[in-house]
C-alpha cells in the first residue's frame, strides 16, 4: 500500500532533478515586462519566471494590494512607477525597447489611455510580443464589463456540465478560466509569439481572453456534442458522473476514492478487485443499468476505509487514486518520489510543470519589496545614476534606487 495516511505533517521534498542554477531554464535569456495585476496575469508571470525568464514587474508607486509574500509573484524584479507622472511613459518605453515580451491585464483601452498601447510599444520595439489578458477579450459587447472566473467559464459553455443534475453547476474553484484558460494560454501565446518574432523579426499582439481559453479547454466535449455522443444534460454522460465506472465514491471513514475504469480491461480489474459478483456488472455499456450499478458500487466502497481500498487497488489496472487534500497530496509517496512539491519562500508549493531534461525550471525565489529593483532595472536599461535620481525626485519611480 502506498496511499498517504489522513494525518500528515508538512515536510520539504528533497531537491529534485528540476532544480536549476540561477539564470538557467528553457526561457533563460528571455526578458518579459509584466504590468502589476491579479490572478491569471501573475500566474503567467510565475510560470515564465520558473522557466528561467527575467520578468520585470512594473508595480504601482504607492499603496499596493500585496507584497513580497505573494506566491504567484515570485521570481520578479520590481520597479515601482507612477504611470501618470510626466516622463513615466518614456521611461517605460526605454525598458520596452530591450524586452522580448510585455503583458498586461487591464480592461480594454486602459493601456492606450496611459500612452502604452500596442501601437506605441511596437513602434519602440518592432519585435515585441504584446500580451493582453482579459476576461472577455479586446472586443465584443462584453469587452468592458467586469467579471471573474465563474462568469467566463459560464459563458464558454464549460460551467454548465459541472456538478449534480439536481443542483446548480459547481465552479471548479478558479482553475479553469483564470489559470487554465487565462494564465496558461497567455504564457503559451507569449512563447509562441517570441518564437515567431525570432524567425520573422516582427512582434505582434496576443489577445488572451479567459472566455476563449475556457472554451478551448472544452474542445473534446464540444466535439462529442457535435458527434451526438454527449447529451447536453448534467449527469447524463460517461465523464460527468453518470457512469458507475468513472467517478468519486465515499468510503467508510468519510474519505473518497476516484475510479476511472473506462477501457474494458480496466473495468474488468475494477469488477474483480471490488468483489462485484452481480452478473449485471458484465454489461459495462448498458446505460439503462448504470443507476443500479452505481448504487451497488456506492455501497461497496462505503463498506471499507479509504486506506483499505488503497491497499487493494492503488497501482493496479483499475485506474484508481485516493482523493487527497492539499496537505496529504504533498506526502503521498508518488508525489514525493517525483518531487512534485518543493520548498519555496512561501512554504511548500508545486514545482514547475512540464519538466525539461536539459534546461530544467525551478520554483523561483520570492520577489523583493515593491520597487526593490527600481534602480537596478533602470541602470541595466542604460539610465545613469543621475537619471534615476532625477526620476525618483520627480515621483516617477519609487523604491530602492541606490547602486
Amino acid at each position: 500500500m502506498i496511499c498517504a495516511t489522513r494525518h500528515v505533517q508538512h515536510h520539504d521534498c528533497p531537491d529534485g532533478p528540476e532544480d536549476r542554477v540561477a539564470g538557467t531554464g528553457p526561457l533563460a535569456g528571455v526578458t518579459v515586462i509584466e504590468f502589476q495585476g491579479l490572478g491569471p496575469g501573475p500566474f503567467c508571470g510565475m510560470m515564465l519566471a520558473d522557466m528561467g525568464a527575467e520578468v520585470i514587474r512594473i508595480d504601482r508607486a504607492g499603496p499596493v494590494p500585496w507584497g513580497a509574500g505573494d506566491a504567484l509573484g515570485r521570481g520578479r524584479k520590481s520597479i515601482a512607477v507612477d504611470l501618470k507622472k510626466p516622463g513615466a511613459v518614456d521611461l517605460v518605453l526605454k525598458l520596452v525597447a530591450g524586452a522580448d515580451a510585455l503583458f498586461e491585464g487591464f480592461r480594454p483601452g486602459v493601456m492606450e489611455r496611459l500612452g502604452l498601447g500596442p501601437d506605441v510599444c511596437l513602434a519602440a520595439n518592432p519585435r515585441l510580443v504584446y500580451g493582453r489578458m482579459t476576461g472577455w477579450g479586446q472586443e465584443g459587447p462584453l469587452a468592458s464589463a467586469p467579471g471573474h472566473d465563474v462568469n467566463y467559464l459560464a459563458l464558454s459553455g464549460m460551467l454548465w456540465p459541472l456538478g449534480p443534475a439536481d443542483r446548480p453547476p459547481v465552479p471548479p474553484l478558479n482553475l479553469a478560466a483564470d489559470f487554465g484558460g487565462g494564465g496558461m494560454m497567455l504564457a503559451l501565446g507569449l512563447v509562441a509569439g517570441i518564437l515567431s518574432a525570432r524567425t520573422t523579426g516582427r512582434g505582434q499582439v496576443v489577445d488572451a481572453a479567459m472566455v476563449d481559453g475556457a472554451a478551448v479547454l472544452g474542445s473534446m466535449i464540444f466535439g462529442m456534442v457535435n458527434a451526438g455522443q454527449w447529451k447536453v444534460e448534467r449527469e447524463a454522460n460517461m465523464l460527468d458522473g453518470r457512469a458507475p465506472f468513472y467517478g468519486v465514491y465515499r468510503t467508510k471513514d468519510g474519505g473518497y476514492v476516484s475510479i476511472g475504469s473506462l477501457e474494458p480491461r480496466f473495468y474488468a480489474a475494477l469488477v474483480k478487485l471490488a468483489g462485484l459478483t452481480d452478473p449485471r456488472f458484465a454489461n459495462q455499456w448498458d446505460t439503462a443499468m448504470w443507476p443500479d450499478l452505481k448504487a451497488a458500487l456506492t455501497a461497496t466502497f462505503a463498506s471499507r476505509t479509504r486506506d483499505d481500498w488503497c491497499a487493494v487497488m492503488e497501482g493496479t489496472d483499475v485506474c484508481f487514486a485516493p482523493v487527497l487534500d492539499m496537505n496529504e497530496a504533498q506526502a503521498h509517496p508518488h508525489n514525493v518520489a517525483r518531487g512534485t512539491f518543493g520548498p519555496s519562500d512561501d512554504g511548500p508549493m508545486p514545482r514547475p510543470a512540464p519538466r525539461f531534461s536539459g534546461t530544467p525550471g525551478a520554483i523561483a525565489p520570492a520577489s523583493g519589496a515593491i520597487g526593490a529593483d527600481s534602480g537596478a532595472v533602470l541602470r541595466r536599461a542604460g539610465f545613469t545614476q543621475a537619471d534615476i535620481e532625477t526620476a525618483a525626485n520627480a515621483g516617477i519611480i519609487a523604491g530602492r534606487i541606490e547602486a
